[in-house]
């Protein structure tokens, strides 16, 4: 009987063969040129139908129906559902899964035949991972309802949810026994994690412990057995464990990758699951397992739209957006803020402002003193970002506050007795930030004021805000829905100084503030209310002393509106409108404008330069130009000649060097915090373009704008907003989108702001999406998210990590061996989506620094960061591999799918998402990992210029160095495309015609 099944496999498999290799020709007659034939899926779901006639799998986020003896798929949900984990009822007539249509996974129903799905659960919470009871009158599914996951029950005649678990841990994976009289599941419980079992009195039985992380709890027919996968270090498999004496063993080998699915059951002995890729059928005992063929066809509408242009050439003056910060004074007739690096002053009824500051230091986050007499700020002017206060009357600067990391937000408690600040860990703002209060007051015989902590490190908190008795501290940080993933909602965190609990308060329970930077809460100095943005509008509320909040929230604008703060009366708020100072009156709503004249220009520079290169490698060809002369015109390369002495110009001597093209870093979260070090960082390592998908808008115009006016020397900035998210969210940067109406705002606003590009983030519905991408396109902006699919449907530009955050728990992308399947390798090498793998965020540069110590060792690297920083990381990395089964171990995988990219004609370009990982070096242990993966020191090199440059719109000016285009180009010594690490020999830099040495970019001004 087996060998026929063989035969019928190898027939159906034969089948497919030839369908394929029709397809194939066909595309290459441009008759299916934007076709994709799935045969393999990564990461999917599987269940077999109860007449074991069909299967179920959740390809890529839809519902489809495959021949359980293999076939054509047919999909019976639409692609915008991010429809995962299906159950087919006990009748067959209905299968159930969990789906992301309206922004948070719910339980769906749909008929095997198709037609409209039925929602079963709603509500503000996730519901997931469904199975029927063999009745089919009920469905378990795990949710977080009660703050952790815990195991629920719905009836479905009545719609009634019945609570199954209460442990603290999170209980998940739940299936009905084959009598229906017992719940299995699995759970992270601290004391035991492992297998559990839940009887009809509600009898809660442990059956064995797992070391490792478990998913897809399934019986047995018998009842005799369960079945799960387990994660570890080393394998990716299914288990199995008898009820009777609890004994666990390993079903399949160390070989497969197997997913973290539930199996299902052709007979008492031969069951469905999913790995490599593939459908499996296997019989117990076996050693080997058939494979299930199927073939899922996939439609990729291909449009074109007009990318936005850039004038790089321009020296029309520009108004200054990146006001990074503001403050009114308590008398309401200044405002401070900070711009290009300094501190200013605009005196209300000017236009003009005062510029406090000016030096190659910067500073910023300027807060007034309750006196109205003096700024507290941050400045790096001793090396990294300290506290200073400047003395308005005497315009004498002293330090508060000194310590080893950064330090950002001062806040000027309200007696003017202390401030309050944060020491931030090396990641800044993408970290966790400790809370430090520092007396302002202290004797000339002290020489470092009392500085203590007031309170542990929190994840990325907003700025402190001070109730008017000083003993509560207000901030907004993040508040969690579970443990078992890590996104939750922006809520009021209320500090008490006086040894109480922290608490957690809500104007707008269930929905997030905005970004957790300078948006509130922001407490009136009277101490009865508290302003704050939501949906990117500002409110107020009325609080009690200690914070409680009490009555009506009150919105106060209509507008967008950012970093509120309050005049001294306290019946009054200044708040920055997208691009103007504004203000706003509580007594009759009425809202005052103070303009501002205040511009910057690009620095072009002037004159002829000739570099000399001994061999130029142009970012096109995959060989060198020898001995020739680039001409620089300016900012611009004017020709490439051959080598001739006595050329007029300045000579730049690189006739024993090699010429490459600036390198880009195409994704990077940076902050302000990290100082003017930064743009020198980014230049000395080579990079001279700079992708930020994901940042405080105006922290990175302030870059931008500084580096760009040759205020201070850096890349040149391609930024966008903060990370564009659905209701719930993670990082500080991310703005929660709840309403149509707050996204229009917010898209408004990245054309006022002229960003780059839009990012969405993990917690985006495809719907919303969608629309999101049409507006872009529409403004010439391209769109990129974690997303390949049905994201690239829609004309998504691009995808961040291979690998990264993902809302399921798992990834779409890549398995936690780090494979990725055919799926990926031809939806992204079909639909021309391009794809920045980060692969030195995923392990790349933990393996290679672990391989290869001396690269701490390099000039760059050791003249930015400390000894102690070094031994952090090599830290994190070890604590990291314990936690993260494969981190290391199978980052092989990583490398090999990052090549079947390549090879499959995918456009794939370099970055890193660091500060996760160092900026700079990081970029070139992802060109190291390329070449380690196979690809050449050419076809790394591409995708960190020319590749790069295609992908953020800008090829025709940058990316390979020709006639033409801006002279942004670096020198080394040594022979990349033959060894890529001596890309890491820069010599000098040109950035915009500017010619940098080395020296000066490690040398602090």
């Amino acid at each position: 009987m087996q060998n026929i099944r063989y035969s019928i496999y190898l027939l159906i498999s034969i089948s497919f063969w030839l369908i394929s290799i029709c397809q194939n020709m066909a595309n290459a007659n441009g008759a299916d040129s934007i076709r994709v034939t799935v045969t393999e899926g990564t990461n999917m779901a599987a269940d077999l139908s109860p007449d074991k006639r069909q299967i179920v799998i959740d390809l890529q986020g839809t519902i489809w129906l495959v021949p359980a003896t293999g076939g054509v798929a047919r999909p019976i949900t639409d692609n915008l559902g991010d429809c995962r984990q299906p159950s087919w009822s006990p009748d067959g007539k209905q299968i159930a899964f969990h789906s992301f249509w309206d922004g948070r996974y719910h339980i769906w129903s749909v008929d095997a035949s198709g037609g409209k799905p039925k929602q079963l659960t709603s509500g503000i919470y996730d519901d997931r991972e469904p199975h029927w009871s063999p009745d089919g009158k009920r469905l378990v599914f795990s949710s977080d309802r009660s703050g952790n996951y815990d195991i629920w029950q719905l009836n479905l005649s009545d719609g009634h949810l019945t609570q199954l678990t209460h442990d603290t841990g999170n209980d998940f994976n739940p299936a009905f026994s084959p009598d229906g009289r017992q719940v299995a599941f699995l759970s992270d419980r601290m004391n035991a994690p492992g297998v559990y079992t839940i009887g009809p009195d509600n009898t809660e039985k442990l059956i064995t412990t797992v070391a490792g992380k478990l998913a897809g709890a399934a019986w047995q027919p018998d009842g005799s057995h369960l079945f799960y996968n387990v994660l570890n270090n080393s394998q990716s498999g299914l288990a199995t464990v008898a009820l009777a004496d609890s004994k666990a063993q390993m079903l399949t080998e160390v070989s497969e990758d197997v997913f973290p699915f539930r199996a299902s059951w052709f007979s008492a002995d031969e069951y469905l699951y999913t790995a490599n890729g593939q459908l499996k059928r296997r019989k117990i005992g076996s050693s080997t397992a058939l494979t299930i063929p199927f073939q899922a066809i996939i439609a990729l509408p291909r449009n074109t739209y007009k990318r936005k242009t850039y004038d790089f050439d321009t020296q029309k003056p520009q108004q200054v957006l990146g006001i990074k910060g503001t403050a009114i004074s308590p008398d309401g007739k200044q405002i401070a803020f900070a711009a290009l690096g300094d501190l200013w002053l605009l005196a209300k009824g000017t236009k003009t402002p005062e510029r406090l500051t000016q030096a190659m230091s910067m500073e910023m986050e300027p807060d007034w003193s309750p006196d109205g007499t003096k700024l507290t700020y941050v400045s790096d002017r001793n090396g990294n970002m300290d506290v200073w206060i400047r003395d308005l009357k005497t315009g004498q600067d002293r330090i508060l506050a000194d310590m080893p990391d950064d330090l950002h937000y001062p806040t000027w408690a309200p007696d003017g007795s202390k401030i309050a600040f944060y020491q931030s860990d090396p990641r800044n703002a993408w970290g966790r930030s400790t809370l430090y209060v520092a007396d302002v007051t202290y004797t000339a015989d002290v020489t470092t004021p009392k500085t203590r902590k007031l309170h542990e490190s929190l994840f990325v908190p907003s700025q402190a805000s001070w109730a008017a008795d000083g003993k509560t501290i207000a901030v907004s940080a993040l508040h969690p829905y579970s443990s078992r993933y890590r996104e939750g909602v922006s809520e009021v965190l209320l500090l008490s100084l006086d040894g109480k609990n922290d608490r957690y308060v809500s104007p707008a329970p269930a929905h997030s503030l905005a970004t957790r930077g300078q948006n509130g809460p922001v407490w009136s100095p009277d101490g009865t209310k508290m302003a704050y943005v939501l949906d990117g509008l500002l409110w107020i509320t009325d609080v009690k002393s200690d914070g409680t909040i009490v009555g009506t929230p009150r919105q106060l604008t209509t507008e967008q509106a950012e970093t509120p703060t309050w005049t001294g009366d306290s019946k009054s708020l200044l708040f920055l409108a997208t691009d103007v100072f504004k203000q706003v009156y509580l007594a009759d709503g009425h809202v005052e404008t103070h303009p501002m004249a205040l511009s910057w220009k690009i620095s072009q520079p002037t004159g002829t330069i000739v570099v000399h290169a001994g061999r130029l490698f142009d970012g096109k060809a995959n060989t060198y130009r020898t001995n020739v002369d680039i001409i620089l015109d300016g900012h611009r390369i004017k020709a490439i000649l051959p080598h001739q002495a006595g050329r007029a110009g300045t000579l730049i001597d690189a006739s024993t060097k090699t010429v490459i093209p600036g390198l880009f870093e195409m994704h990077t979260h940076q902050h302000s915090m990290v100082g003017e070090k930064i743009g020198r960082l980014w230049l000395s390592f080579g990079i001279t373009s700079i992708r930020e998908p994901g940042a405080d808008p105006y922290d990175a115009l302030e870059r931008k704008e500084a580096w760009a006016s040759g205020t201070r020397p850096g890349p040149r900035q391609f930024f966008t907003g903060g990370l564009t998210d659905g209701n719930r969210i993670y990082y500080g940067a991310a703005t929660s989108i709840n309403s149509d109406e707050q996204l229009d705002r917010e898209l408004n606003r990245s054309v006022q702001l002229g960003y780059d590009m839009i990012k969405t983030y993990v917690r985006m519905p495809d719907a919303m999406q969608q629309r999101i991408t049409t507006f872009a396109h529409a403004h010439g902006l391209p769109v990129s998210s974690h997303e390949i699919f049905p994201a690239m449907r829609y004309d998504v530009d691009a995808v961040e990590h291979i690998g990264g955050t993902s809302r399921r728990g798992y990834s779409p992308k890549i398995t936690a061996m780090n494979k990725s399947y055919q799926d990926v390798i031809q939806l992204l090498a079909k639909s021309g989506m391009n794809i920045t793998p980060t692969a030195s965020l995923q392990g790349g540069f933990a393996v290679l620094t672990t391989k290869d110590p001396s690269l701490y060792e390099n000039r760059q690297y050791k003249a930015f960061y400390s000894e102690d920083y070094t031994t952090a990381l090599q830290v994190g990395s070890a604590q990291y591999a314990k936690i993260s089964p494969g981190y290391l171990s199978n980052f092989g995988n990583l490398e090999k799918g990052v090549k079947a990219l390549v090879d499959a004609g995918a456009h794939v370009t370099t970055g890193t998402d660091s500060p996760f990982v160092p900026y700079g070096m990081s970029l070139h242990t992802e060109l190291q990992v390329f070449v380690d993966a196979g690809l050449t020191p050419y076809q790394a090199l591409r995708s960190a210029t020319l590749w790069a440059a295609e992908t953020v719109g800008v090829s025709n000016d940058l990316g390979s160095i020709e006639p033409g285009k801006l002279a942004d180009m670096v020198i080394v010594s040594g022979d990349p495309l033959t060894n890529i690490r001596d890309v890491l020999n820069v010599e000098q830099v040109i950035r915009n015609g500017e010619v940098i040495s080395i020296d000066k970019l490690l040398t602090r001004p």
